[in-house]
């Protein structure tokens, strides 16, 4: 999700820029060891200004850790994320939930070594650190910060699920202290000191989003525990920056702790921060249960093998050394989101604001990830598929509705309910750890029951304080057939977007044995077609009495041009509309030739695979070569728009596999350009499949023949049980376009 800015000039001029800053980079960061960790740069995407850039950051943290740890380089909110490439001081080490640049954090915790007397405001304990002093990977950061008068303070941080584990260096001159810092200015919370157990416990309130949806939750928090190794040589707690003295703990706002110790063995001071969504015992039971032992090595050690085996998942033969990082680092940016939520058999709902047994996920961008990112996972994370769609539906059960983008409650942001596609795409798939017929409640009740006031608002996006959004304007839908754009906001982009949504509830009712259901969703998801004017050649919105409205009129960040194609279940009916495949094909050279492409911003995702569907395949290999080169690169700017909990970057694994799921709920991937010559996807059923490419190379971009398992393959299509399957897709790249698949002509949906 972002706000479409910039124009290609624009672009490569600022990943020039950023490619000359990219040469102060520490040089750990980009190593040539051959483990995949060490092809991972976290500094991909942590550069811009404003909030449409990147907004990643170099975070250390497990797999869909529930807990993500950085430094905090600025005061992060929605808008903000808490490092940016382009500061040069520290205020603080943070426990952070914020999944994305634009969204929230929730539940933080901060953390600052310090020397001498407490300094408690952010401006005030910032500390200036050189990049050739950093390292940044996912297993580990570190960074040595200059505390003034000669001395230096280094830091070094790793991490479990739910937990943290820091270490400071100080001088062995002076007082060392630690900064705990447990709310910020206007928000209350609590923290106290126990001097016996060397702890400091408190919790966090703070939920940035929580205007935004419609629950209160009340009993929301984010504890912490932070255990240290040493005793503490002295104590303070503070309010509002301001030390309270005769005191071992405060409820109040921007309230912290800082303790001091005695550091003159020259041995680091210890932390470890369990954090909870449940209660303090819980983050104390967390620490127990995943930090058992004071060993820094030995932990980081354990996370860098999780990301080693993880990320080992795909190997890769003939990329460079930049083709290699960023595919890396793409697949690390995957592998962030769904964020963990449960806590050993246990999970605080932000649905209903209580306590229950089982596993949870949070954090789903999902108008954004849906296109990609989830059905990246079904690959290479499929043993969290199950649990993650269960996620959605305990959010069912227990707020009503699936969430359309939980941080970590509703937030009713961006349109459609495409949770819808999720739930489909893992049926599709065979995954039967969840409830299919439950899941076919929760999307039959998006495509059926329109929320609350459902004709008494416009459902602006980002607009506070109001129900649950679900398909807003669906009372109009299910009369007319479209949503109205003199009634309700985003109107022409809902009708289309949701259209694909009823797509995707027919094949849960198919799969659940709801034949009349199924037939009746396929029929509605042809409405996308009442939206085509054939005077323009566009989609366009109407009024309710039919007539069209402004073709500026009722987009959700895009345009026409960008919404032509968003009928993701039925192309080739689009290009039916169109006027055929040649009338679609050139609908397609001006989108891209018009500088239409939006690579930064999603709904313009799979439009470099559209040409597959007109005939020319081979337009489709040479788009996507040319946008994974104009958009990504292995610089502090690698990304083009928002990483946007994965989505930007999934859509570079995929394509540099070859292949893309165009439409996700259906299980087929279109075929697109393999970047390498070699490519190995291991599979949890123990099989491999393998991409190979000879060939291959920045000039050989197009497809000349293909076989899988050494039969021909004639059309630009593999699907989900063939990879599965494993066995070996095989390309023979060329210079020149050719005739490879041009004849495939796929049929419109057949209602």
């Amino acid at each position: 999700m972002a706000v479409i800015t910039g124009n290609v000039i624009k672009r490569k001029w600022v990943r020039a820029v950023w490619a000359m800053l990219c040469l102060s980079m520490p040089a750990v960061a980009m190593p040539a060891a051959e483990t995949p960790i060490n092809w991972v740069n976290p500094y991909i995407g942590t550069a811009g200004s404003g909030s449409e850039y990147g907004g990643t950051m170099p975070l250390v943290t497990t797999p869909f850790g529930m807990t993500n740890w950085t430094p905090q380089t600025r005061q992060n909110r929605v808008g903000v994320s808490s490092y940016n490439f382009g500061d040069t001081q520290i205020q603080g080490f943070i426990g952070t939930h914020q999944p994305a640049i634009w969204m929230g954090d929730y539940g933080y915790v901060t953390l600052m070594p310090e020397l001498g007397e407490a300094r408690y405001a952010p401006e005030a304990r910032k500390l200036p650190f050189s990049r050739k002093d950093e390292i940044a990977k996912p297993d580990y950061y570190a960074v040595t910060m200059q505390a003034g008068a000669g001395r230096q303070i280094r830091a070094e941080l790793t991490a479990t699920d739910h937990c943290g584990y820091l270490r400071f260096w100080y001088p062995k001159a002076g007082e060392a202290g630690v900064l705990v810092e447990a709310t910020r200015p206007g928000v209350r919370g609590y923290v106290e000191v126990d001097e016996a157990r060397h702890e400091v416990r408190g919790y966090n309130p703070d939920r940035q989003d929580a205007g935004l949806g419609p629950l209160a939750l009340p009993n929301f928090k984010g504890y912490f525990v932070v255990r240290f190794r040493q005793p503490f040589a002295a104590t303070q707690v503070y309010r509002d920056a301001q030390k309270v003295a005769g005191r071992g703990d405060i409820e109040g706002t921007n309230v912290g702790a800082f303790v001091s110790f005695d550091a003159s063995s020259g041995e680091p001071i210890e932390a470890q921060v369990g954090t909870s969504f449940i209660s303090i015992a819980q983050a104390e039971a967390n620490l127990d249960v995943e930090l058992p032992q004071w060993d820094f090595d030995a932990q980081r050690q354990s996370l860098k093998n999780t990301w080693n085996d993880t990320l080992g998942l795909i190997t890769i033969d003939g990329a460079n050394a930049d083709q290699r990082r960023i595919f890396y680092t793409a697949l690390y940016h995957a592998l962030l989101y769904p964020r963990l939520f449960s806590e050993h058999g246990r999970y605080y709902s932000a649905f209903d604001d209580q306590v229950h047994p089982g596993v949870s996920y949070t954090d789903y961008s999902i108008w954004d990830t849906f296109r990609a990112e989830n059905s990246l996972l079904t690959l290479i994370a499929p043993e969290r598929v199950n649990d993650m769609v269960q996620a959605l539906l305990q959010d069912y059960r227990e707020g009503g509705w699936m969430p359309k983008w939980p941080n970590p409650s509703y937030t009713n942001i961006m349109i459609g309910t495409h949770a819808d596609s999720l739930v489909a795409e893992a049926i599709t798939k065979g995954f039967h750890g969840f409830d299919w017929q439950l899941a076919y409640e929760a999307v039959h009740k998006d495509a059926t029951t329109p929320p609350d006031g459902d004709v008494t608002r416009r459902w602006r996006d980002r607009e506070p304080h109001t129900p649950y959004e679900a398909r807003a304007g669906l009372t109009y839908a299910l009369k007319l057939g479209y949503i109205p754009a003199d009634k309700v906001a985003e109107a022409a982009s809902s009708t289309l977007e949701e259209a694909y949504d009823d797509y995707a509830v027919a094949r849960v009712a198919q799969a659940t044995g709801h034949a009349d259901d199924y037939a009746y969703f396929l029929q509605r998801a042809a409405n996308y077609r009442l939206l085509f004017n054939p005077a323009r050649g566009f989609m366009q919105a109407r009024r309710a009495d039919g007539s069209w409205a402004s073709p500026k009129d009722g987009w959700t960040e895009g345009d026409e041009w960008t919404y032509l194609f968003a009928a993701l279940h039925d192309i080739p009916g689009t290009v039916e509309l169109i006027g055929g495949s040649s009338a679609a094909e050139a609908k397609l050279d001006a989108h891209f030739h018009g500088g239409h492409n939006h690579h930064d911003n999603e709904p313009s995702h799979h439009y470099g695979y559209l040409y597959d569907f007109t005939g020319s395949p081979w337009k489709t290999q040479d788009r996507v070569r040319a946008i994974a080169a104009d958009a990504y690169s292995n610089t502090p700017g690698g990304i083009l728009g928002n990483e946007d909990c994965g989505q930007m970057s999934a859509w570079y694994v995929f394509s540099a596999m070859g292949f893309y799921p165009l439409n996700p709920a259906s299980g087929e991937y279109m075929i697109g350009s393999p970047m390498f010559t070699h490519l190995a996807l291991k599979l949890d059923n123990g099989k491999t499949f393998v991409v190979n490419a000879s060939n291959n190379s920045r000039d050989n971009v197009y497809i000349q023949s293909a076989t899988l398992n050494g039969q021909p393959l004639d059309e630009p299509v593999v699907r989900y049980e063939q990879i599965m399957a494993g066995g070996t897709l095989e390309f023979v790249m060329g210079p020149r376009p050719s005739r490879w698949a041009a004849q495939w002509r796929p049929q419109p949906l057949a209602p």
